[in-house]
């Protein structure tokens, strides 16, 4: 495919740069921050954008969505990048209703999905474990009892969890911790007896949870998929999200590059514009290149997701490692070329580096892309 952006994907992108510059820009997130807002993000906005159709992008049109792709709804996202917009539309959209999506039965895609679009319910994927990226590394433990299934074990890094109607919780009904095979999905309600969510605010100022699940009794008709082969669904959508979040990060990395270039066309010093020093020109020059290499297999993760590729998973492994990298050089200049101010509280710039650090940590650093891009590779 030409790695370029149809008239309608860039009309999508354009609407949507023009809503959050309006409604959401990044006054609204120092807002939230500095006012410790419960929730963490805005209802009323998140509402307007259900109206505009953002939560069902990729849902079929029988669940009120616009059964389009992950290319279009990663426009959005790097909009909202941009804007560092605090809302759950990750962990409800593409991680938790992704779950439902991929492997939900039709009673549940009906009832879930159909919210999802319309703003009503709000969801969230519990898989982590410890403090890196593991997804196999389950022991949170389901256990048949009866007509019931019981569920114990602790999650973390919950995006979104302490807002969540429901949890899609990954728990382990054989095997031992890091089988792929053994794992099972099931669909938990945030007040169910025994849920305990603590909300975590993360060094980005977003917002995460740490959930407790102490013999958590779930129906039957919870369980997402099949037994023991919640993997089967879990690894694609992890795919996607991470490819969806490559998205959130190419938007990012872009607004701080576009601060530091105004940034060095207007500071003057010894009299001149610091723009005019070579130093500085060799410096974003090399930004430059690192966020057009980024946007290039950015666009092909997404396309390989949308068009069901063999090598998916290994493009977004590849994406995810590219734009961790760039993310982080490019923030970590931008702060550099602002100098001392750069990481006062006082200009935005320091917000979009904390933002980098959560984002390229978040479902798997580049070196776990790597090595998963390798092992994929049959290396």
């Amino acid at each position: 495919m030409a790695l370029v952006l149809t008239e309608e994907q860039e009309l999508l992108k354009e609407t949507a740069h023009e809503f959050i510059q309006e409604q959401s820009p990044v006054s609204e997130f120092r807002r939230l921050r500095d006012s410790v807002d419960e929730s963490g993000f805005d209802r009323k906005l998140y509402a307007q954008m259900a109206e505009l159709g953002w939560m069902g992008v990729i849902y079929p049109e029988e669940y009120g969505g616009l059964d389009l792709g992950y290319l279009e709804l990663g426009q959005i996202f790097e909009e909202c990048g941009r804007g560092l917009v605090a809302q759950p539309l990750l962990a409800t959209v593409v991680l938790g209703g992704g779950c439902i999506l991929e492997g939900g039965n039709d009673l549940q895609r009906k009832d879930i999905l159909t919210q999802i679009s319309t703003g009503d319910r709000l969801l969230s994927l519990a898989f982590q474990e410890s403090a890196h990226h593991n997804p196999y590394g389950i022991s949170t433990s389901a256990e048949l009892s009866g007509n019931h299934f019981v569920l114990s074990g602790k999650k973390t890094f919950v995006l979104d969890g302490h807002v969540a109607d429901q949890i899609v919780v990954v728990a382990r009904t054989s095997g031992k911790a890091g089988d792929r095979d053994g794992l099972t999905l099931f669909l938990v309600d945030a007040g169910a007896e025994g849920v305990t969510v603590n909300r975590t605010i993360m060094l980005d100022g977003r917002n995460a949870a740490n959930v407790h699940l102490d013999a958590v009794k779930v129906e039957k008709a919870a369980v997402i998929g099949e037994l023991d082969a919640g993997a089967d669904v879990l690894d694609p959508v992890l795919d996607r999200a991470t490819a969806i979040l490559c998205c959130e990060m190419m938007g990012t990395l872009s607004e701080a590059f576009d601060k530091a270039l105004e940034y060095l066309k207007t500071r003057e010093q010894f009299g001149v514009l610091i723009g005019s020093f070579q130093a500085l020109k060799h410096r974003a020059a090399n930004m430059f290149v690192e966020s057009e290499l980024s946007r290039s297999i950015l666009l092909d993760a997404l396309s390989a997701v949308d068009e069901g590729r063999d090598n998916s998973a290994q493009v977004v492994s590849c994406a995810k490692a590219r734009l961790n990298d760039s993310l982080i050089l490019i923030c970590n200049e931008a702060v550099q070329m602002f100098g001392g101010i750069g990481v006062t509280d006082e200009e935005d710039i320091g917000l979009y580096l904390k933002r980098a650090r959560v984002m390229a940590a978040a479902f798997g650093d580049s070196s776990w892309h790597r090595a998963r891009y390798a092992s994929l590779g049959g290396y």
